[in-house]
């Protein structure tokens, strides 16, 4: 048997959290023939304003929303250029209240985690100085729900340890999006935070017309590449609306962040994590093409990636409407852990495991038989009641440290010996 050693600590959705994100209304068009589009419309009226007019405007913007947000002159300004750029404005011409204030016009609040927070993954904080023994430094991702059901990326940041403790860190006061985006081949972006922005007040949102409707369910994984270079990468569902398709994100220092489709059948589908390293001079990648089953994917790239080979199946009660992983694997000296979720009678989810062979991870030496993890009592309520579900955990010593999603609505956190855990899928 194994014990779990659930922590007092839970986060929840907060209506709180606010950023200002770009309100966008197309340049070109209006709604009446031979009549100037709404966004000419509204410059043009911003620009026939005299300046006391328009300072007293911006004025009560400013009262309104300045003490809720971080730099938000500086959000305005951004949003200006964007919008001289499209209508091929003069900026020497106009003067900074009227800038501010059309930059104003085209942006709005946005609460990113008001309706939902959830599935998060885990990976050790590229920062681990000034720590104690047996402390570990960790980067939290988080999906955050907000207005429209569209999903973005959240972070927090805390540390783990000594022992089965775990602290996070505050927030800052504000949140900021890393909404700036560079476009690169291949349908890749690159998006920015800001230098003076923490990572736990940092959101990443959609940027792409495939992401329109939300990044879900990043899965983060440390990756030490044959150099022995370390590059963080995650594997995430892009939602369109309509379309959904695999994506990843590659960051070296959780300051820029690397948004890029992946090809390949497998790629068309959600729920895929990657192995933390090459295995036999290939990259690994668990995936569940056929929402049922979990398969194991071979690639000699990292955005490319075929059908694979078919790994585990529903076998259990508990898991027998399908199963998927919760993460990527964990390497530890008997094998990989790979933590699965199963879903079973009345759709409820329980987080169990199964242990591969270290060289030749296709074979299966031993699976969990009960859940580790299983929607009970207070944990059942939420917006989509008896989940829990991980996209991640992490190493400390001889203990697994998992933050797990409840319901899909808060977020919880747990510890399980390694040792015990070893044991019971055996």
């Amino acid at each position: 048997m194994f014990d779990v050693i659930h922590c007092p600590l839970r986060l929840q959705a907060d209506a709180s959290r606010v950023v200002v994100r770009p309100f966008h209304i197309p340049i070109e068009g209006g709604s009446t023939p031979g009549r100037p589009g709404r966004v000419r419309r509204i410059v043009d009226a911003v620009l026939a304003l005299d300046e006391a007019a328009a300072e007293a405007e911006l004025d009560l913007v400013l009262r309104d929303f300045e003490a809720r947000h971080w730099q938000t002159r500086g959000v305005f300004n951004t949003r200006f250029t964007a919008i001289e750029a499209g209508l091929g404005l003069d900026r020497e011409t106009i003067s900074p209240f009227k800038q501010q204030l059309i930059g104003a016009y085209f942006c709005h609040e946005y609460s990113y985690a008001a309706a939902a927070l959830m599935n998060p993954s885990i990976i050790a904080h590229p920062d681990q100085s000034g720590l104690s023994d047996g402390a570990v430094r960790i980067a939290m991702s988080l999906r955050a729900v907000g207005e429209g059901h569209i999903s973005s990326v959240a972070f927090r940041e805390g540390i783990v340890g000594p022992g089965a403790k775990f602290e996070l860190i505050a927030e800052p006061p504000f949140a900021t999006s890393a909404d700036t985006a560079i476009e690169l081949e291949q349908g890749a972006i690159e998006v920015r935070r800001h230098p003076e922005s923490p990572l736990s007040g940092t959101v990443l949102f959609p940027m792409t017309a495939a992401q329109r409707n939300g990044l879900e369910d990043l899965r983060l994984v440390e990756f030490t590449h044959e150099d022995g270079s370390i590059e963080w990468l995650g594997t995430y569902t892009a939602y369109s609306g309509s379309t959904i398709r695999s994506e990843l994100l590659r960051t070296r220092d959780f300051r820029s962040f690397i948004l890029a489709p992946m090809s390949g059948p497998a790629a068309r589908n959600k729920g895929m994590a990657l192995f933390p390293r090459k295995v036999g001079g290939e990259y690994l990648m668990i995936g569940r093409q056929d929402g049922e089953n979990l398969f194991l994917l071979r690639s000699d790239r990292l955005d490319n990636w075929g059908e694979g080979e078919l790994l585990l199946t529903p076998e259990h009660p508990w898991e027998m409407v399908q199963i998927g992983n919760c993460g990527s694997p964990i390497e530890i000296d008997e094998g990989w852990i790979l933590l699965t979720h199963g879903v079973g009678a009345m759709r409820k989810y329980s987080i169990g495991a199964v242990l591969l062979d270290k060289q030749d991870p296709s074979k299966i030496i031993g699976r969990m038989t009960v859940p580790l993890l299983s929607a009970a009592d207070e944990d059942r309520e939420g917006y989509v009641p008896n989940v829990v579900y991980t996209c991640g955990a992490l190493r400390t010593g001889d203990l697994l440290f998992i933050p797990y999603g409840v319901a899909d609505s808060s977020v919880a956190f747990a510890f399980v010996s390694i040792p015990q855990l070893v044991a019971a899928m055996r």
